[in-house]
């Protein structure tokens, strides 16, 4: 791995652990859904805009036209959708830490339904992981967090895991971009059916609002989208993976920082636990995959 690589791992993972914060701002001042429908089709446009001036077109293999709508609806309907719309109810730092095991419920899930082989150090990793998350779930637990706001985050995580299950090995090719663009549209128009169905639209457009806002759209929203294909396709998807274990260091610190939530002893080490949960995970499945 290079340092190019290095510093693209880096910046994805803090965009990525940042756009928790920047939800949990929106969220303040916009119904959840309905929100994140606009959002992903002023995403959409955008990258398609780019897609089109960078000569990509239209044409996509089936297998790429396969990615696009199931990361359309695993990855921005229900992960994003779910999450926006637990961080009406949860904390931010939570949330991330939730949602930053993923890689976690990947490995469980390749072992237990797929047959996948799982080390020595990847069952150590799934153990200290999950352990780690309920380590910190039960501190919260005694703090009254919302149970249901937690559920919603853990069916977001799911569905990544399942998006992320089903699609290994496809990539972008020549039409990334356009690729990112169109998983935008399959987001936002469910979500825009959905917010029809169960919210009120009511919004406060404020000038904290529009600015969290706009930086979810451009950051991770596009970049840390666009920065996480090349990513995969300069070193390979597990070792892009490894920097996941980054998220949940990331994502509690911006919180802390940016939006004043208390950072709990048992948050600390849990964090720690986890990140080298998902560390350990990612390690094991470097040792074995195949050159």
């Amino acid at each position: 791995m290079d340092f190019r690589a290095i510093g693209m791992g880096l910046l994805f993972a803090l965009i990525w652990s940042s756009a928790f914060t920047s939800a949990r701002i929106i969220v303040a001042d916009a119904p959840p859904f309905a929100i994140s429908a606009i959002r992903f089709a002023i995403a959409g446009m955008i990258g398609i805009l780019i897609a089109r001036v960078m000569g990509q077109t239209w044409t996509l293999t089936r297998a790429q036209w396969r990615a696009t709508f199931v990361f359309g609806l695993c990855q921005n309907a229900l992960y994003l959708g779910l999450n926006f719309l637990a961080m009406t109810t949860v904390e931010a730092s939570l949330a991330s830490i939730i949602a930053s095991s993923m890689p976690l419920i990947v490995a469980f899930a390749g072992w237990a339904f797929l047959s996948e082989r799982l080390s020595k150090l990847a069952a150590l990793g799934l153990v200290l992981g999950f352990a780690g998350v309920i380590l910190i779930m039960g501190a919260r637990m005694g703090d009254g967090v919302d149970m249901i706001g937690v559920a919603y985050c853990l069916i977001a995580a799911v569905a990544l895991a399942v998006a992320t299950l089903t699609m290994r090995g496809v990539t972008g090719g020549e039409n990334m971009m356009m690729i990112i663009g169109l998983q935008m549209f399959v987001g936002a128009i469910v979500l825009f059916f959905a917010s029809l169905l169960f919210e009120t639209w009511e919004f406060n457009w404020n000038p904290r609002m529009l600015t969290a806002l706009t930086y979810t759209i451009f950051a991770p929203g596009l970049l840390a989208t666009f920065i996480w294909f090349a990513l995969v396709r300069r070193i390979g998807a597990v070792k892009a993976a490894t920097f996941h274990f980054l998220n949940p260091f990331f994502g509690v610190a911006i919180a802390a920082v940016l939006l004043g939530e208390t950072l709990r002893i048992m948050d600390i080490i849990g964090v720690a636990i986890i990140s080298a949960g998902i560390l350990a995970v990612q390690l094991s499945k470097q040792t074995y995959t195949p050159k």
